[in-house]
């Protein structure tokens, strides 16, 4: 392949037919080797290391990987039927204007995720090449950002190398972990605690829906025919399997370590595996896994800043130039912050976990709810760039319903900063995001299914010869 072939030329435009390529099976690689990293197994260790025990942590990490990541896989199955960017797609909801709501708070996503991944990623990095950790840091989002720069196709390999080499790295280090702990003490020690477990869903769950505003971006090159059905199933499984892998793995972790963990997250992992090559072996491991999710946010976030823009400037392409200059914004932002709280990373990464799934649960309801059952898959995709269209520039509905679902919430939030006045009488559960699914999903719908006059007979790929309306 070429390397004009290899570098991307589409950003938020709608990908033609004849540059479609790939099977429903590459959402798989790419999910499973996202999740199979460092931060996932710092995600399921938090739900120890807050109070919960092994068994309860471990089922309600799954049952959160399977509810969030069912939403998240929904919205990857919208990729290949309309060949758009995720959170374009918003603007059928909000407006083409209005979509920079939610757009703005997605980019803060973006950020702290790239962030809080390059915090661990630049400990292995640096260890691996011997410098300090802000070197290791630096050095790790340079070779995000190029990597991001180049696009679709090299994210995709990304993903398919990461799930073999992460994998094998896991596998080795869940040998070693058994070999250290006392399994069946740690089972035997069950005692269900509802806010523990609860807490153990919420993390789990936020994680998956945090992939929810980009999801899409890489099953939008896949071919028209793809089926919704293969796209969800194949989204679904490399995400729930990777990211159970991950977390179980960290529970167990958290559980036997005690304080040695929380000292040296990524130093205590490797020391499981040994020293020399397979230390090496390992850190490059965690620092690939890293590299996989944090292109992903990187991308995710140049996409969201294009798209945000381009609602006010009407441009529908990007140079390169502009490209790389996005990316650096995103890079830049992330780096700072990373080097900003690389020394409080725990406690800030729950909050942030949990904070953020008060912005994007509201958003997916209303993204699903309106793509599948008011739309029913029906958009007219050149309205979507055209604030005089049938969208409109704000649709002020949709933002109301939105503000409604963030601040419903607020009352059964838990979180190091704040903590709602709902969440006592629960003993202390957050419950936050169920609330934010289910009221915005229910008033969307029931605003929306009465003024259906803006959705087009079939999805509409290109002008028609009279105007929009």
């Amino acid at each position: 392949m070429a390397a004009e072939d290899l570098v991307e030329r589409r950003s938020i435009d709608v990908v033609p037919d004849d540059e479609r390529h790939g099977t429903a099976f590459s959402q798989f690689t790419l999910w499973l080797g996202a999740n199979l990293q460092i931060t996932a197994v710092v995600t399921g260790a938090l739900a120890v290391v807050f109070g919960g025990d092994v068994v309860w942590s471990v089922v309600g990490l799954l049952l959160g990987n399977l509810l969030g990541g069912a939403v998240m896989a929904l919205h990857s199955a919208q990729g290949p039927k309309l060949g758009l960017p995720q959170m374009i797609q918003s603007r059928a909801q909000f407006g083409v204007r209005g979509a920079v709501v939610p757009l703005l708070l997605v980019i803060l996503m973006y950020v702290g995720f790239f962030a809080s991944g390059s915090v661990l990623a630049g400990q292995a990095t640096a260890r691996l090449t011997h410098t300090d950790d802000t070197t290791g840091i630096i050095a790790f989002a340079l070779i995000t950002a190029v990597a991001a720069a180049v696009g679709y196709r090299v994210i995709h390999v990304l993903g398919r190398v990461a799930s073999v080499v992460c994998a094998l790295a896991f596998v080795y280090l869940g040998i070693r972990l058994l070999d250290r702990v006392d399994l069946s003490a740690l089972l035997g020690d069950a005692h269900f605690d509802l806010p523990m477990f609860l807490l153990a869903v919420s993390l789990s769950a936020s994680w998956q829906l945090a992939f929810g505003p980009y999801v899409a971006d890489y099953s939008r090159y896949l071919p028209r025919t793809t089926s919704g059905r293969a796209t969800f199933w194949w989204t679904l499984s490399g995400s729930a399997v990777g990211s159970q892998w991950s977390m179980t793995f960290g529970v167990l972790v958290a559980a036997s370590s005690g304080e040695a963990f929380l000292a040296d997250q990524v130093g205590y992992v490797v020391g499981l595996g040994g020293t020399g090559m397979v230390a090496s072996f390992l850190y490059f491991s965690i620092a690939l896994g890293k590299l996989t999710i944090n292109v992903l946010n990187t991308y995710g976030g140049f996409m969201s800043m294009v798209t945000g823009i381009s609602g006010f400037r009407g441009q529908k392409a990007l140079s390169q130039r502009g490209r790389a200059a996005y990316i650096a914004l995103i890079m830049v932002a992330g780096t700072a912050v990373a080097l900003l709280g690389k020394d409080s990373f725990l406690t800030s990464f729950k909050d942030f976990l949990l904070f953020l799934l008060t912005f994007f649960t509201p958003w997916s309801a209303i993204n699903l709810v309106d793509y599948y059952l008011i739309s029913r898959e029906r958009y007219d995709i050149p309205a979507l760039f055209d604030p005089r269209g049938r969208y409109g520039a704000w649709r002020w509905d949709a933002l109301l319903v939105y503000g409604v679902g963030v601040l419903a919430q607020l009352p059964f939030l838990v979180t190091h900063f704040y903590t709602g006045p709902l969440a006592a009488p629960l003993g202390g559960a957050d419950i936050s995001w169920i609330v934010g699914l289910a009221v915005p999903a229910a008033l969307y719908w029931l605003l929306a299914r009465r003024d259906t006059s803006h959705i087009p007979e079939e999805t509409r790929y290109t002008l028609a010869s009279g105007p929009a309306h």
